[in-house]
């Protein structure tokens, strides 16, 4: 793997982001709806209601021309938190809308504890179907989205929404999974109508590979496309540079142009219907132990 990622490839996060005020969204701000407090380079930003008391987190590029590729975008256990916001807005200097729905909009909890970390929230299937149907209906209804060309992203706790969605929304176009989703079940799996990128760590201590590779086993026995990759020495989360102890910067841009390369693919017909096309990549130790993985902040 390079140690760095070229500039065509994507947007390092220093010249992506200008950060105002210094430092990370308060939980706060984030739980009351608050206006972001960060500008973004390439990505207009914006909360809007999905009705029924759902809200959600909205980019649009700011440069390129219409209709735009699009993305839903689960967010992880914490919520909805900058994190999450910044994925959104890189999505929209790549020349994607993004939407990614407050999940814990309804829920009566302790939202500045759960962006901490010290909560948890737990939806059922039929809620996770809920709120990333509501992003595609949304993304469905902008004029400026290209209808054919809509993925859904999920990170972590949020893996496996994407295949929730496609399993019964046919609209999705490609499935993004990263760190998580590993304990999907086959029927879920069978109804899946888009390929599944698959991104996962060598060092995660919550997902072992003996996991990686049973998603993969049932993905192959209901013949469907998948790119599956498992980066070597990386822990959970190491996207996430709103957790120095994880995030690794040049993996983190390899990734995102791997799942960009991959979209780009899609769209092109790289993988069409009646045909099982599928790539699994692995850089492993010999000696690997998943207990000797540990939880990186």
């Amino acid at each position: 793997m390079e140690n760095e990622t070229k500039e065509e490839e994507g947007l390092s996060r220093r010249n992506f982001l200008i950060g105002l005020g210094g430092g990370v969204m308060g939980a706060a701000a984030l739980a009351s709806g608050a206006a972001p407090e960060r500008k973004y380079i390439g990505a207009n930003t914006s909360w809007v209601d999905f009705g029924e008391g759902t809200r959600a987190f909205l980019t649009q590029p700011q440069q390129g021309k219409e209709p735009f590729r699009a993305v839903i975008l689960g967010h992880e256990r914490y919520g909805l938190v900058q994190h999450t916001l910044d994925l959104a807005a890189k999505f929209a200097a790549y020349g994607y809308m993004c939407v990614a729905p407050d999940m814990a909009s309804h829920w009566k909890g302790d939202k500045v504890a759960l962006n901490r970390g010290e909560e948890r929230l737990t939806l059922n299937p039929d809620q996770i179907k809920y709120y990333m149907g509501k992003g595609l209906d949304y993304l469905l209804a902008q004029p400026q989205v290209d209808k054919t060309r809509i993925a859904a992203m999920g990170v972590c706790q949020s893996g496996d929404y994407p295949l929730l969605l496609n399993s019964v929304r046919k609209e999705v176009g490609a499935n993004l999974v990263f760190y998580g989703g590993v304990n999907i079940g086959e029927e879920v799996i069978a109804n899946l109508s888009a390929p599944v990128l698959g991104v996962f760590a060598e060092k995660d201590h919550t997902i072992s590979l003996d996991a990686v590779h049973k998603l993969r086993a049932n993905l192959e026995r209901k013949r469907k496309s998948y790119d599956i990759k498992i980066f070597a020495e990386m822990p959970h989360g190491w996207l996430n540079d709103t957790m120095p102890g994880r995030y690794r910067q040049a993996e983190a841009e390899a990734a995102w142009a791997m799942m960009i390369e991959f979209l780009n693919r899609v769209y092109v017909g790289a993988y069409p219907t009646g045909r099982m096309r599928q790539r699994f990549e692995s850089d492993i130790a010999v000696d690997y132990d998943f207990k000797k993985n540990v939880r990186l902040e």
